[in-house]
């Protein structure tokens, strides 16, 4: 069997995280040795009761080489730990996603990053700023990573495609569930000119709570962060904060005193 098959495995076994599966490795030694440990081993080195019953329900349930194929079938590649190509960026955070899908291409110089981050319901004046940072970032071969969020992220992507630049988008859902709807013409744009990126399995649908971890993965392979218009509480925030604890750089445009959704970003520059 395929090692990259019991990464996947691994991927879609609730309750096992980088931390427990990086214990794992270090125990086991490799990836298919953790794969079939027995339960008593498992308890040894701390893994709770649930977490046991979710990944011996996994082997029993899943078929590996059936998901490897299905991956294929997709056109999505598969990125680990183990890969030499895993973005150097993002291997360098704290607690980097053992799995990555891949929807289009990495290339070595998307380790060459900015996030251009954003209020979902942007002003004209905030539109504007992020397709002039974009453009010009694409321009000087700077690749644009965002959410493909309506608002500021759709157009910062929009933006470097249209600068002929390359751009990434982190989902907060399987590479192959496009969220929102209305930006499916532009993800397949940005698989032939960057790529689409998640750490979460195939059909994953867009839940609430998968947005604030993917934000960190928008940091992690950037540079730098800049965030373009956000409210007192956006989830741009989030990103910015993720990147201050990556250490990596945080920028924001200055908006409207008089407007709601430029509270966050002109925080920030306070």
């Amino acid at each position: 069997m395929d090692e990259l098959a019991y990464w996947v495995g691994f991927n879609k076994v609730l309750g096992i995280g980088p931390a427990r599966l990086r214990a794992l490795l270090d125990f086991f030694g490799g990836i298919a040795e953790a794969w079939y440990a027995d339960a008593a081993s498992l308890h040894e080195i701390g893994l709770d009761r649930r977490s046991i019953s979710n990944l011996l329900a996994a082997r029993s349930s899943l078929d590996l080489a059936g998901e490897l194929e299905r991956l294929e079938r997709a056109g999505v590649g598969v990125l680990t730990w183990d890969s030499d190509n895993y973005p150097i960026n993002l291997r360098n955070i704290y607690d980097p996603p053992p799995v990555i899908y891949v929807k289009g291409e990495l290339l070595p110089e998307d380790d060459w990053a900015v996030a251009v981050v954003g209020t979902r319901h942007a002003s004209v004046y905030g539109k504007e700023a992020a397709r002039q940072l974009a453009a010009d970032l694409a321009q000087n071969g700077v690749t644009v990573v965002s959410g493909l969020a309506a608002g500021i992220d759709a157009v910062a992507h929009q933006a470097a495609l249209d600068a002929g630049g390359r751009t990434l988008a982190v989902l907060g859902s399987g590479v192959d569930v496009i969220y929102p709807e209305q930006n499916r013409r532009l993800a397949e744009q940005m698989v032939g000119q960057g790529a689409l990126l998640s750490e979460y399995p195939l059909g994953t649908r867009p839940e609430r709570s998968n947005f604030p971890p993917r934000n960190r993965l928008i940091s992690g392979l950037s540079l730098g962060t800049v965030v373009v218009e956000a409210g007192a509480r956006s989830g741009a925030l989030i990103t910015s904060d993720f990147a201050a604890e990556q250490g990596r750089e945080v920028f924001a445009v200055p908006g409207s005193i008089f407007q709601r959704s430029c509270e966050g970003a002109n925080r920030l520059i306070q």
